[in-house]
């Protein structure tokens, strides 16, 4: 097994090294380079150059941020990773989309809020790991993430009005992945009109070449049948629209969005999406005044999710030990080599979203900035599941019927210079969470029927559903310039989030509908709890930043640790039944978590000669999870992993050479199952060369086509029969991508 830590720690040793070495150097010229991840006040943010290079090489707007420290994504759908701050994921982040709260319909949370947005339309990344302000924060206990989509254009004082235009199309070879986008933007002084489209497909990715004669074999002992990654393609398209206006102090704007997605399959998951249609509006004005600023917006969202087997899952080799299931009327003869067809199985996830915000900012005769705000989100929710075949009849299954989660916020936050050096952020936050859902039924309501419908319908409409929630955020940050070259930063934070409607109100103990009311990953079933408890999170964190006074050299290092109170884990449903080594079905519970680790990044200038500029940029990051009651490892933490690129400018070009390392998973969740995988070094190759208005990127992926497996990517069941718990005989991570070489044009009129 390939043992990466070594080198990791090397990796750390010499981004560490890298400030000292050069402070002695009086012969370099002093230039200054940017890294990906620039500091903003108590978060991090994705600078302009770094989304741009990133676009051409992915189509999921999550993985913009693996440069950011404290970031990692797990790999779900080829659109919709799931970013996770320090450990923590999913709904235990905050995600705004052009300042709206938009939340995963699904029930393996397939349309995440990032999947709205494509890479060519992102304007502004910012991230808030682990400790951020309570006028960003909010039902979340790891950190937030801000997604703006382009901002509005306004031409200067004295111009004519003016209209451009932008085209871009990539190519990457792996899977045949192919898109565009197109934007259009007219603007004068006062007016600004703007269009984004974009359109991507890709067919399934192939692993590593030797996958093909890999020993990768299952729990079973039976080999993965294919290089190629079932469930792994995609398709989607999204279209915004964009006005604003400007009167004096005055910013007013529009924005309408819909996206169409008609297939995006998932290794990960025994369903796929095979419709997902988002339509979305929002309103803003802010305003400038004597005494400050005031902003007010308000959003409207609604959702129409569909599932059902993609041709991977549909059609499954003969590598069952039951006999083949029937096909479902009207599917075509399985494929030469496929054992049969499998029944389809239709569910359906329909969500309208409502929201609101006043924020005001008071400025204060002591300088101080006082923020207050007040928010609102309404949330409704029908998760159903239409009659098929294989005793999914005759009526429709009720999955969450009424579903409501209903936010209230109110917070005031004090933003001050407290004295020399210092600068300080401390807020409260109150919110009340509302969640309820209506009476459910089984696909049948008379005996006999399959699994424990009946009774477990019966016993979850006698029980009361409403719950309130009071939950309290206080947040205190402080930075102290202790001198030109140091900079200390503190965090202190109590946070808290109430859980979401899958895990409260989804009820079936029966395997089959359990397995789908997974959003982890995991191959497992769950059923949720409709007493959980909102989890209540304490942070504490550092961060070290020591940088030349120019910052042609910077290096930060940033530990944090964080107990959960009431952290929603699972336990076996029947403790009795439950086989390690195999897919079981769980439940929510609250338990209580510890997290903790560091971040440490840097980045240097070297030199400057007649080849160009030369930089360097290092990333090391480790988290580490326990379940504190249990004692077992929390799931889908990433384990010690780096990056370390050599950077390269010349005239138009921009270059990088970067070298990923991820050590051995060997710490993993024993009641889920989870999967440990080896180390992997791969080797990524990118390009770029600008010109007055086209741009040309290039870049290989995997340049050295190693096979690896997924960390943090969930278990393989991308093909199969994915409908029986356990009717998959192989029990692997999901395989990383092979070598990929991609292409990117945009020209700009």
């Amino acid at each position: 097994m390939l043992r990466q830590k070594p080198i990791l720690f090397a990796l750390a040793a010499l981004v560490g090294a890298v400030p000292p070495v050069l402070a002695e150097e009086t012969i370099l010229e002093v230039i200054s380079v940017e890294a990906d991840a620039v500091a903003e006040p108590y978060g991090a943010s994705v600078d302009e150059d770094s989304i741009r290079a990133q676009r051409p090489g992915t189509s999921d707007t999550a993985s913009l941020l693996r440069d950011v420290p404290g970031v990692h994504v797990n790999a779900a759908g080829g659109v919709s990773g799931l970013p996770a701050l320090r450990g923590l994921a999913d709904d235990r982040l905050r995600i705004k989309v052009d300042g709206m709260d938009l939340i995963a319909t699904c029930p393996n949370h397939m349309n995440p809020p990032l999947s709205y947005v494509d890479p060519s339309n992102v304007g502004e990344l910012t991230v808030y790991a682990g400790i951020s302000p309570v006028s960003v924060g909010g039902d979340s206990i790891g950190g937030t993430i801000e997604v703006e989509t382009r901002a509005p254009q306004f031409s200067a004082a004295g111009e004519s009005p003016r209209t451009g235009a932008e085209l871009g199309a990539f190519y990457r070879s792996n899977n045949d992945a192919i898109g565009g986008n197109a934007a259009l933007n007219h603007a004068s002084e006062s007016v600004s009109v703007s269009y984004n489209g974009s359109w991507s497909r890709a067919d399934n990715y192939t692993a590593a070449d030797d996958f093909k004669t890999s020993t990768a074999t299952g729990r079973v002992g039976k080999p993965l049948p294919l290089d190629e990654v079932g469930s792994s393609a995609y398709e989607t398209s999204n279209h915004t629209l964009g006005l604003a206006a400007k009167q004096g102090s005055n910013l007013f704007e529009f924005g309408a969005g819909i996206q169409n997605m008609p297939e995006q399959r998932y290794p990960n998951q025994r369903m796929d999406l095979v419709d997902n249609v988002q339509q979305r509006f929002n309103l803003g004005w802010t305003g400038v005044f004597q005494w400050g600023a005031l902003e007010t917006s308000a959003y409207q969202e609604d959702v129409e999710h569909s599932m059902d087997f993609g041709e991977d899952k549909r059609f499954w080799y003969g590598m069952q030990s039951q006999p083949p299931a029937a096909a479902e009327p009207g599917t075509p003869c399985a494929p030469p080599g496929f054992m049969t067809c499998a029944a389809g199985m239709p569910m359906v996830s329909e969500s309208d979203t409502t929201g609101a915000k006043v924020a005001a900012d008071v400025d204060m005769a002591s300088g101080a900035v006082l923020g207050l705000g007040v928010e609102y989100q309404r949330y409704r929710l029908d998760d159903y599941w239409e009659p098929s075949g294989g005793g999914m009849w005759p009526g429709t299954f009720l999955n969450i019927n009424d579903g409501e989660r209903d936010r209230r916020a109110a917070y005031a936050e004090w933003r001050a210079m407290t004295g020399s050096g210092w600068h300080s952020v401390i807020g409260a936050r109150y919110e009340r969470v509302n969640t309820d859902a209506g009476d459910v039924r089984g696909y049948k309501t008379d005996l006999p029927a399959p699994g424990n419908q009946i009774a477990d319908a019966a016993a979850f409409n006698s029980t009361d559903r409403s719950r309130q929630d009071d939950n309290w955020d206080v947040t205190a940050l402080t930075r102290y310039q202790y001198s030109d070259a140091l900079d200390i930063e503190l965090g202190l934070a109590r946070k808290e989030r109430s859980p979401n409607l899958y895990e409260r109100y989804t009820w079936s103990t029966w395997a089959m509908p359990a397995v789908m009311n997974n959003f982890t990953g995991d191959g497992n079933g769950y059923v949720g709890n409709v007493g959980l408890k909102p989890e209540v999170a304490h942070t504490a964190s550092v961060t070290v930043d020591w940088h030349a006074p120019d910052r042609r050299w910077e290096m930060a290092l940033s530990p944090f640790f964080t107990q959960v109170e009431d952290y929603i884990d699972a336990v076996p449903l029947d403790p009795a039944t439950f086989q390690a080594g195999q897919f079981n079905v769980l439940q929510y519970v609250n338990q209580s978590a510890r997290l903790y680790g560091m971040d440490l990044s840097a980045s240097a200038a070297l030199m400057r000669n007649d080849l160009g500029s030369w930089g360097v940029r290092g990333l090391v990051s480790y988290t580490r999870g326990k379940n504190r009651d249990t004692g077992d490892d929390l799931y889908n933490i990433m384990p010690l992993n780096g990056r370390l690129s050599l950077t390269h400018t010349l005239g138009g070009w921009d270059n990088a050479l970067e070298w990923e390392l991820v050590d051995n998973k060997d710490k993993v969740s024993e009641v889920r199952n989870e999967i440990e995988t080896a180390g992997y070094g791969l080797l990524h190759l990118r390009a770029s060369h600008a010109w007055d208005s086209v741009r040309m990127d290039v870049g290989v992926e995997n340049l050295l086509d190693r096979f690896y497996f997924l960390p943090t990517g969930g278990t393989y069941v991308g093909q199969g029969s994915t409908m029986a718990i356990n009717g998959i005989p192989w029990g692997i991570a999901v395989p990383g991508m092979g070598r990929s070489v991609y292409a990117g044009v945009t020209v700009t009129f």
